[in-house]
Parts: structure tokens; sequence; C-alpha cells
């Protein structure tokens, strides 16, 4: 028997070792794919399960050794072309047709030997499970109808999500899957935020003063932009530092990242040590100390007092277990003040953007005042820990998802699900 966040589960035994296949659109979706995988292998240890990552290299399936059975690609955007549709154009140059063009086929060769595919992501990755011509599962993890008060789809995934061959819909929020039942479809449910479900202290010693403040660096997980992100982050805990010396600063770094850390530290004018930046003014003493690490995101967003967030699903999820978030817009391609705006919008009261354009020394200057406040403001701090309940609770996504999963196959097992039906 497995315990689950916070109830029991217990470990099943399917008649026969079933093969899924999980498609996604994403870093973050697929990252919240593995996660999902990682319970249904709790669960049910026989399942054969493949991936399919549409954007980047899949490195959240490789991690926990899920075979990948389409071609990868690196995009220029990351993936990102809805915040500046120019981008396309760079994606195209660098091959995008060419690379989805095979993608769809090796899906629609692998397919045909699957029971059950599962699609994380937007209209691309939904799109993609349709076309497998194979009964799948939809997990809209981008969507949320509180960016607008409700879900505008367009008529492609209206389509798509209505099928017949689509069991079941997930969506990342409770409001939102309110909302699909709201607009007629009647297979949505709430699933959440999978990755929230491994989000605990792992006992990694940060190297900090427990009786002091600390703030987390966020500047996501795309490496040339993370390190672009990071220096501009750098610059704000210089500001941060001297108006309040009291304050510690953590970073959580992707491996490339942390591994250029040397380089970024040169660029930004700060001192490297075996993984700890130092910020020293001329000729005097050191104002900023920065520790970073690649391998304690659960214990730096456990332990935070206020995250300094630049990326996507690290922020999400911080805010999901009720940190205040303050974010400065950078250059892109994800990271910009578009990004920015629409996050606030998702997370609500718990999330502050300053500035509208990539930071300037002003911004910065305004950004550190409203950390500095932030985090000597108790009846905020609480207000984003009940916010992060409200939006995001209750936790369990990954395995609540997982058992929809395996209930599937069990159903699938006993009747006949037509596969090629519009």
């Amino acid at each position: 028997m497995t315990i689950g966040q916070g109830y029991f589960l217990v470990t099943c035994r399917l008649p026969m070792p079933y093969k899924l296949l999980f498609i996604s659109n994403g870093h973050g979706e697929d990252n919240h794919s593995s996660h999902i995988i990682r319970s249904l292998r709790e669960l049910a240890p026989e399942l054969d399960i493949a991936a399919a990552p549409i954007v980047g290299q899949g490195h959240a399936y490789r991690n926990i050794n899920v075979p990948i059975v389409s071609p990868t690609l690196t995009l220029p955007s990351g993936g990102f072309t809805y915040t500046n549709r120019l981008r396309l154009l760079n994606d195209i140059r660098a091959g995008l047709l060419t690379s989805t063009w095979r993608q769809i086929q090796a899906v629609r060769r692998y397919a045909p030997g699957c029971d059950l595919v599962f699609a994380t992501g937007d209209v691309v990755g939904q799109c993609f499970a349709y076309l497998s011509g194979r009964p799948f599962i939809s997990f809209t993890s981008p969507l949320s109808a509180m960016y607008e008060g409700t879900l505008k789809l367009d008529i492609v995934l209206d389509a798509v999500l209505k099928s017949p061959r689509c069991l079941a819909l997930f969506s990342r929020d409770a409001y939102t899957a309110k909302d699909y039942q709201r607009q007629g479809f009647t297979k949505a449910q709430f699933g959440g935020i999978p990755s929230l479900d491994r989000l605990k202290p792992k006992g990694k010693d940060l190297q900090i003063d427990a009786a002091r403040p600390m703030m987390a660096l966020l500047p996501g997980s795309r490496t040339l932009e993370a390190m672009r992100n990071f220096k501009l982050l750098l610059d704000l805990v210089i500001e941060i530092a001297q108006m309040n010396p009291q304050v510690q600063f953590c970073a959580a770094l992707v491996p490339d990242v942390m591994s250029a850390l040397g380089t970024t530290a040169k660029e930004a004018g700060w001192c490297h040590h075996q993984g700890t930046l130092t910020y020293h003014p001329a000729q005097g003493e050191s104002v900023a100390t920065v520790r970073c690490f690649s391998d304690a995101f659960s214990d730096i967003v456990c332990r935070t007092n206020l995250v300094l967030g630049m990326a996507g699903l690290a922020v999400d999820q911080a805010m999901a277990i009720g940190k205040p978030i303050l974010q400065i817009p950078g250059q892109g391609p994800q990271f910009t003040y578009a990004f920015a705006e629409a996050q606030e919008r998702l997370l609500g009261l718990s999330v502050k953007t300053i500035g509208t354009e990539p930071a300037t020394p002003a911004i910065l200057k305004e950004a550190a005042q409203y950390a500095v406040d932030t985090i000597q403001n108790e009846a905020y701090l609480n207000a984003c820990i009940a916010n992060g309940q409200e939006r995001f609770g209750p936790f369990g996504a990954s395995y609540r998802i997982a058992k929809v999963v395996l209930d599937t196959l069990e159903k699938l097992n006993t009747a006949a699900v037509p596969s090629a039906q519009v």
C-alpha cells in the first residue's frame, strides 16, 4: 500500500500489461505528465508507457526512464509563439514544419499498438492525440478560464475535446472544470497540478539562517533565457540587499544554468565559488550572497518567504503552496510582460508584476522596495496561503488523474471503443 498526498492508494494489478502513450507540447506539460507517470508506476508497475514530447528534448521523461518514440526538436521560441507571432518564422526556419510532420508520422506508427493515449497541452497536443486514431484522455494544463472569466476555445480544439474518443478531460484548476461543464463538456473534471504531490522538503542543506527571511530566485528552465533572467534577478538582489541586509537569497537553477554559473557570474559582475555568488562593489565589503542549487527546488520553494520569479510552472507551484510572487519582465521569448501579466491574472493576489517592459534600474528599485515591504506584511502573506489553496487545491492531482487512467483502461478492457470515429 502506498501513501499519496494525505490519502491511501492501493497498488493495483491490471489483467494485462496495458500500453500507454503520453503526448505533450511544452516543458511544463512534460513535467505534468512525468508526475502522472510516476504515480501510475506506483499503482500499476506493469504498465508499458512511452512518450512523444512535441517541444524540446523531453528531459522530464528521460529523467524517469520513459522511452521517447518520436523525433525531438528544440525551437528558438521554446514553443512560446503566442506572445509574439513573429517568432513562428524563426521556428519554421529551424525546421518546425518538417519536425512536426515527422512527429505526426511517428505517433501514427506507434499509437495503433496502444490501449490509450494521454495528451497534456493546448490545441497542438490535443490534435496529436486525435490524429493518433486511438481513445485518449486530455489534460489541457495551459488553459484556464481564470484568465478571462471563461474559456474561448477555437473550433478545432472544441471538436477534438468533444470527440467520442476523448474519454476524459482534465483542467488544472477547479474554476476551469466548472467552466468546461457550463460549455457542455460533460467529461470535464478538476485535475490540478501533478507536481505538487511531490513538492515537499527533501532535507537539502541550504546553508541559511532559519531566523532570517529568505527569497528564492526562479529564473526559468530554458537555458539561454534563464541565464538572461538570472542576471536580471541578480541586479534585483543587489537592490534588495541594500535596503534590507537581513534578507538571504537562494536560487533554484536547472543543471545547464548551474554549469554555466562561473561565466554568468563574471558577466554580471559577481564572484563565484562552489555554487555561491557574492557581490562586492568596488573596494567594498560584500553586499549580497546568493546560494545556487540545481537539486533543491522543493527545499527552496518550501522554505522561502518570497519568490522572485521569471518562470511558468515553477511559479505556479510556489503560488499553490501559498508563497507570494514578485515578477519583473524580461526579454523573452517566454517571460515577457505579456506572459507575466497573464500569469498575474491566472494566479490572482499572490502575484505582483513590477514594470511593463524588460526591467530598467528604476523598475528594479521599485521591485526591491515591494519585496522588502511584502515579507513584513503578515496579513498579505496569510492571504496568499488561502489563495493558493482556493485556486489549486485540493492537492493529489497526479494520483487523482492516474486513478482515472487506470479506471479507463479497465473499462476499455471490457467494452470496445471506436478507434477511428470522428
